[in-house]
């Protein structure tokens, strides 16, 4: 990437926006009631990881800001505001079911910016691959929360 600057504020708008959500909106006395699956990770596991993915989600951003894809940077604008939309509509509306909602179309628009990235950026494509792998086990996580709390 040649343009640092773009770079850098894709970096702080990305990873700062979100490591800012999740400070907000910490899981709480709600989220510790819930009744969990076997295969619900620890607490203190979902900080590096998100924060590892907020790093390549900007990489790809950055690149494909600056190639200039119109239609592949509304994906990607789409799709962070689909994540920061997330953590509060689940931590702080309590709302599950409308979180499911939301990380589906998340893991959908995730996969639409890989598959119109493919061709013309492989690079920030695969950038977003392990971005979908743990969206879609967001997804496998949330909804059974949803399951397990009716």
């Amino acid at each position: 990437m040649r343009d640092l600057p773009v770079l850098a504020a894709f970096l702080i708008v990305t990873v700062g926006g979100g490591l800012l959500i999740g400070f907000v909106t910490r899981p709480g006395a709600w989220y510790a009631g819930l009744a969990k699956p076997r295969f619900n990770p620890p607490n203190w596991i979902f900080a590096p990881a998100w924060t590892l993915l907020y790093i390549l989600i900007a990489v790809a951003g950055a690149r494909t800001f600056a190639r200039g894809a119109n239609f592949g940077f509304g994906l990607w604008v789409a799709q962070l505001a689909l994540n920061f939309a997330w953590s509060p509509v689940f931590f702080r509306l309590h709302r599950p079911g409308w979180a499911l909602a939301v990380v589906a179309a998340l893991l959908a628009v995730i996969v639409a910016f890989v598959v119109q990235s493919w061709q013309a950026d492989t690079v920030s494509a695969l950038l977003f691959v392990p971005y979908a792998c743990w969206v879609a086990f967001a997804a496998l996580l949330n909804a059974s929360i949803v399951t397990l709390n009716k």
